[in-house]
């Protein structure tokens, strides 16, 4: 079976969609999964070095600060209750996240699940900045990819303008938002969904 999932390493409810999806696959006992991820950009203009984060948010959502701590104390309770940690306080840049797509791009396929909830850590657990290629190549390593050229490979630039045309392409599909899932080319998920949705989706899934 075949699951393509569509995320950013910056967007809270793809790190719960993710928790919820995995939770589901340990409650699976069908076939064998592979599963593929793919970038979605959520926004390529913001600079390497990153934007205020709560002035970003403000403009980009239109909300005022007291609304979007509310907000935040929202997402941060509904990862509470998926089981993963979306700590607010600590995140103080928006990032750009293209250089985190592809370090997930250059895994081995075995490890591309770890490097990928490595680098939700490192965002949303210890706030640091995604944009900064020693981040990633700090993350890569404690994660066990750790060779001379990756920097290189890391700061390849038709490589990066690859992944910023694969985002492009999900949108042009059709995906507007994420995190995003399809289970075998057929059934196409949207949100964050639920760990029961997931299962109800593999086993509907696996009889066709």
């Amino acid at each position: 079976m075949q699951i393509d999932i569509f995320h950013d390493t910056v967007c809270p409810w793809c790190r719960i969609g993710k928790k919820h999806l995995f939770d589901a696959l340990s409650e699976y006992n069908g076939e064998a999964i592979d599963i593929r991820w793919h970038p979605f950009l959520l926004d390529n203009s913001v600079p390497s070095e990153g934007y205020e984060f709560r002035d970003f948010m403000q403009q980009r959502k239109g909300m005022s600060l007291p609304q979007l701590q509310q907000m935040f104390d929202y997402t941060k309770r509904m990862g509470e209750a998926a089981g993963v940690i979306l700590d607010f306080t600590k995140v103080q840049l928006a990032v750009n996240t293209t250089l985190s797509h592809r370090l997930i791009q250059l895994a081995p396929e075995h490890s591309k699940t770890k490097v990928v909830e490595a680098i939700y850590q490192a965002y949303f657990e210890e706030g640091l900045n995604l944009g900064d290629i020693q981040v990633i190549l700090a993350i890569a390593k404690s994660c066990g990819l750790d060779f001379p050229e990756l920097s290189q490979q890391l700061n390849d630039k038709d490589a990066l303008n690859a992944i910023v045309l694969e985002s492009d392409n999900a949108r042009s599909l059709g995906i507007n938002s994420v995190p995003f899932f399809i289970i075998n080319n057929k059934i196409k998920l949207n949100g964050s969904q639920s760990k029961e949705a997931f299962v109800n989706q593999l086993t509907v899934s696996s009889q066709q």
